[in-house]
């Protein structure tokens, strides 16, 4: 069971062993995406599809219909892995070594929707997978196996996305092999610890200038790339978002928060509540990407002037 691109990597791996044979693959329904709203397939089922296996798309997973015929293949696991549904408790007892999930954290830590991004956000060294057996609650079962990597000074949230599920799928593998075979002791997770990683929303992305460089620098790699990082620019023709990408720190820089102190081929450097935040790449809302040395052709700026 998946949606997103994160259970893309598992599933092929699941589905080219030796050791497993797939009945199935549930996703969600195709949902209309684009500027024309054309239904879109998931990243999952566009897999599935691929390798010919059959798929199901109940639009809820707790749908009678759909767990008769869940039930009716006897699985013995259900993988599951970013799939974007609470699952029933009838269907968590359904297969007979249970549903067992992939996480994109070191559960009990970013439990929830978005771990990735909140790992970076609060500058953690390190962040990882955990397979753990799915209980009721929200990311609250037993854990199977963790396997940690480090958070890169280069990462982004669609880097580490991309790391985090290649090294999910080589873990998730052994550990329902070990875990069917009663090699593995589920090992209960400490409440006490929990963190919880809430759902992104869009204005999580603004750039707030009285917080120090270094907690920008960590906000707009978390929101790379969506829903990316912003600020406000005011010109004569009024005041215009702003979308800042490839930031390097500065923090022995000083100025005002959201002053210019440098604009030049080299990047906008801007002041912060602690040191400053060289912009590499700017984009104003509609128009494309470019870095630095490209937008100050048309946009100059003047040293001393604000964003925000």
């Amino acid at each position: 069971m998946g949606t997103a691109e994160l259970a893309c990597a598992s599933l092929k791996a699941l589905n080219d062993s030796m050791d497993f044979a797939v009945l199935g693959i549930v996703t969600q329904p195709d949902r209309p995406k684009g500027r024309d709203l054309k239904l879109q397939p998931s990243a999952v089922k566009t897999v599935a599809l691929q390798a010919a296996l059959p798929v199901w798309q109940p639009e809820r997973a707790r749908h009678p219909d759909f767990l008769a015929e869940l039930a009716a293949l006897r699985p013995d696991v259900i993988a599951v892995a970013a799939y974007g549904q609470i699952l029933p408790q009838a269907m968590l007892d359904l297969p007979r070594f249970g549903c067992v999930n992939l996480h994109t954290s070191l559960l009990p830590k970013y439990r929830g929707a978005a771990p990735i991004q909140w790992a970076i956000l609060d500058g953690e060294a390190e962040t990882g997978v955990t397979i753990m057996k799915m209980a009721a609650g929200l990311d609250t079962g037993d854990i199977l196996a963790r396997r940690s990597i480090p958070i890169k000074p280069e990462d982004n949230a669609a880097t580490l996305h991309d790391r985090l599920a290649q090294v999910g799928a080589q873990l998730l593998l052994p550990t329902i092999l070990a875990y069917a075979a009663g090699k593995i002791t589920p090992q209960p997770q400490l409440g006490t610890a929990a963190t919880y990683a809430r759902k992104i929303t869009k204005e999580d992305g603004r750039l707030d200038w009285s917080q120090s460089a270094r907690a920008l620098w960590n906000r707009v790699r978390a929101f790379t790339p969506w829903p990316g990082a912003f600020t406000y620019l005011s010109e004569t023709r009024g005041r215009r978002l702003l979308k800042v990408g490839g930031v390097s720190l500065e923090e022995n820089r000083h100025g005002a928060p959201g002053e210019i102190l440098q604009a030049d081929k080299t990047g906008v450097v801007v002041g912060c509540g602690q040191g400053a935040l060289r912009l590499q790449e700017l984009q104003l809302e509609g128009r494309r990407k470019m870095s630095a040395a490209e937008w100050l052709v048309g946009h100059p700026l003047t040293l001393g002037a604000k964003l925000g």
